[in-house]
This record gives structure tokens, C-alpha cells and sequence, in this order.
């Protein structure tokens, strides 16, 4: 709302500093100062609320250290990390911009499907929740929603004409006389490839050439694949303090730069990466984003204030698979989202080995200790802030060697 204000009043009075918000970079400084605010100066109040109404987290024994002591911890913390990203977002984002759009509606979708979770499990004394089958629907109406914007919509739109280098270096991704007219495409990224594009059309032509209208047949099942997978990969991560928040910060903060890039003319065409017109206001949503997280994180570090809970985990995960697919880097989210990734296999791998060696030898057999993994390392005895500490680090790794991959071919 803000940045409209300031467009009105630098055209109609040229108001002194107004024009400060054309630039992303200032606006997205804004949303990380007042996303953090909130989030720590709000957050408080949230937590005491939340503990008036006894929305405490009801703990399983799972013989993990420290686990009785958790019972009774606020939960559907989330709604702190929702609130602290949408006033900023609303404040100084362009609403009518579709990226920024598809990730409020994202936002919304997922926390209401994860508040409904974390509700039935608390008020309701039903430890199931909400079952399953409910959330999957939620996951992939979402994804449906996803993939027929990013197919039907005409403002999302790629360039793949260098810009002139001559051209003056801006922000906000202008008009360049030698880009070709934007074009509806469906590709997309690949890393550590030469020519590292793939067109998802180019699979049904491969198939057969009538079928490449059809491409979104294959289009939006990926879509729906992804977001159910990220979304249930950062809510196995959120299982010790700090742990989910704390590496999706790192998350977004890599994709809030490759927002920027793939929406900046001349930085897209410098490191040869695809431009997305219009992309680079997600910057601004990313960026709130991370502050939000990060003023979570001052509640939910080792010992835990607050949990996010479902409302705060599910959300997440959706929020990271949209920003992903829409710039164009959904083949990169094994490695930026190696800690999801690598916890996610960890259930399957206990799952499917257990299940196996159940059938062969009667009786089940297991690899982990107990997953998903950060649970296999309390039970090896180390304390859970350093495992923490160690997984952030890891996540840092994974974030350096995804955004390599912008030079690397």
C-alpha cells in the first residue's frame, strides 16, 4: 500500500525521498526491519495468548532427553510467522503484481490447512488431527492452483534475449528496446548442465508433436508433486527446537537472491541466468519472509518458547515449493533444500526397511535409531542445540553450492 502512496505522491508533488520506494532493494530492506520487529515485539504477546487459551504441544515418550520437559509449550506459533510476513508484504509490495499474489494466497492456504491441524490436535484432544487424506487435498489443490496460474496467466512470462550492455543498470527489471517480446513458457532450469534449461513441453513433443499443448498434463502434476513434498519435508524437520526455522531461513534468504536476479535485466544477463520479468518483486515477500523466521527463532530456540506447529511448518514448505517453481529453480530444491531432502528419506528409508525386513524375516529392522535423522542423533546422546548448529551449517554448504550453480554449467 505504501508503495503506491509513494508512486502517487512523487508523480503528483514530487515528495523528497518517495521515489526511494521504486527500488526493490529498499523496499526490501524495510520488510526484513519490520518483519523482525513484529515477529519479536508481537511474537511475545502471541505466545502469552496462545498459553491463556492452554494451546500447549501434547508430547508422545519417544525416550528422547528433555522431551517430558517440552509438554506444555505454546504451539500454532506459526501464526507469528504468517502475520509478520504478510503486514510488511502488504505494506510495501506491488499486491497487484501475480508472483506476489500466488505467494499471499500460498500463505493463507497452507496456514489455515496447518491451523485446522494443530487445532484438532489441541482443542480437540485428537492427536491424529486432521487426517491425512485432508491435508493432501489442501497440498494439491494448492499445487492445481499453482500450476494453472503459471500455465494460464499471462503476466508470467520469460525472456530469453540478452540485454544490451550498454544499458543503464536498474532495479526494477525496465524495458529493454533489445529483449524480444515476453514469451508463455514452461522453462525451466537445470544444474550443472551446459545450456541448463529443460522445457516441460519438449517431453510431450518428444512423445508426440500434437502434445505439446497439452503440456500442462505434465506440468501441473510436478507442481503438485513439489509442493506436497516440500511441505511435508519442512514439517518432518520441525522436530527439535530452532531446527525448521532456523534452515529455512537460509532457504529463502538463497531464493530472495535468485528472486532478484532472475528479475534484474542486466544481473540475469551478466551471469546468463533466465529473466523473468516481474520476478523481482518477490524479493520483497522473500525478504519479510526471512524476518519473520528469524524473529521466530528468537521464541523458539534451544529452550523453546513456542513451537510453530503445523500452522507454522506446512505454511513454510508451501511458501518455499511456490517461490521455487516460480523462478524456475524447482530442479535445484534437492540441494537448497537438502535438509528437508535429507530428513524426508530418512523416514522412507526407515519406513521402507523396516516394512521389508518385517515381511522377510518377521520381525522389523531398523536403520536409523528413530528418524526422521535429527532424532537418530539425540538418541546417539548429542544434546539437540548442537545438532541444531550443525544442520544450519550444513544448510549454509547446500545454500553456497545451489547458488553456484548460477556461473557453474
Amino acid at each position: 500500500m505504501l508503495y503506491y502512496l509513494f508512486e502517487y505522491l512523487e508523480k503528483t508533488y514530487q515528495f523528497p525521498g518517495a521515489s526511494l520506494f521504486q527500488f526493490i532493494t529498499f523496499r526490501a530492506a524495510l520488510a526484513i526491519f519490520f518483519s523482525l520487529l513484529i515477529s519479536i515485539v508481537y511474537g511475545k504477546r502471541i505466545i502469552n495468548y496462545l498459553r491463556k487459551k492452554q494451546m500447549g504441544e501434547s508430547i508422545r515418550d519417544l525416550g528422547l532427553e528433555g522431551q517430558k520437559e517440552k509438554a506444555g509449550t505454546p504451539t500454532m506459533g506459526g501464526v507469528i510467522i504468517i502475520m509478520a510476513t504478510l503486514i510488511p508484504v502488504l505494506l510495501f509490495a506491488k499486491i497487484d503484481n501475480i508472483y506476489i499474489l500466488l505467494l499471499i494466497i500460498t500463505t493463507l492456504w497452507m496456514g489455515v490447512i496447518g491451523f485446522l491441524d494443530d487445532y484438532l490436535k489441541i482443542k480437540k484432544r485428537d492427536k491424529a488431527g486432521l487426517a491425512g487424506k485432508f491435508k493432501v487435498i489442501g497440498q494439491v489443490g494448492l499445487g492445481i492452483i499453482v500450476g494453472c496460474v503459471m500455465y494460464f496467466h499471462e503476466d508470467i512470462t520469460i525472456r530469453e534475449e540478452k540485454a544490451n550492455a550498454d544499458t543503464a543498470l536498474v532495479e526494477n527489471s525496465p524495458e529493454i528496446p533489445d529483449f524480444k517480446p515476453a514469451v508463455k513458457s514452461l522453462k525451466t532450469t537445470i544444474p550443472f548442465v551446459k545450456n541448463n534449461e529443460f522445457d516441460y513441453a519438449a517431453v510431450m513433443a518428444w512423445i508426440h508433436p500434437s502434445l505439446k499443448t497439452y503440456v500442462w498434463l505434465l506440468f501441473i502434476p510436478v507442481v503438485i508433486l513439489i509442493v506436497t513434498a516440500v511441505s511435508n519435508g519442512a514439517n518432518l524437520t520441525d522436530g527439535i527446537d530452532g531446527l525448521a526455522a532456523g534452515s529455512s531461513a537460509i532457504i529463502v534468504l538463497t531464493l530472495a537472491l535468485f528472486a532478484w536476479v532472475s528479475g534484474n535485466s542486466i544481473f540475469s544477463d551478466y551471469l546468463n541466468v533466465m529473466y523473468i520479468p516481474n520476478s523481482g518483486e518477490m524479493t520483497i515477500f522473500i525478504t519479510a519472509f526471512t524476518g519473520a523466521l528469524v524473529g521466530f527463532l528468537w521464541y523458539n530456540t534451544y529452550p523453546a518458547q513456542v513451537f510453530m506447529g503445523d500452522t507454522g511448518s506446512l505454511t513454510i514448505g508451501g511458501i518455499i515449493a511456490v517461490i521455487a517453481i516460480a523462478i524456475r529453480k524447482e530442479f535445484l530444491i534437492p540441494i537448497f533444500c537438502g535438509i528437508f531432502f535429507i530428513e524426508t528419506l530418512s523416514v522412507m528409508m526407515q519406513v521402507s526397511w523396516f516394512k521389508y525386513t518385517r515381511k522377510k524375516y518377521g520381525e522389523g529392522r531398523r536403520i536409523f535409531l528413530m528418524s526422521p535423522l535429527h532424532h537418530h542423533y539425540q538418541k546417539k546422546g548429542i544434546h539437540e542445540s548442537k545438532i541444531v548448529a550443525r544442520f544450519w551449517i550444513i544448510g549454509i554448504f547446500l545454500a553456497l553450492l545451489a547458488i553456484i550453480t548460477l556461473k557453474v554449467r
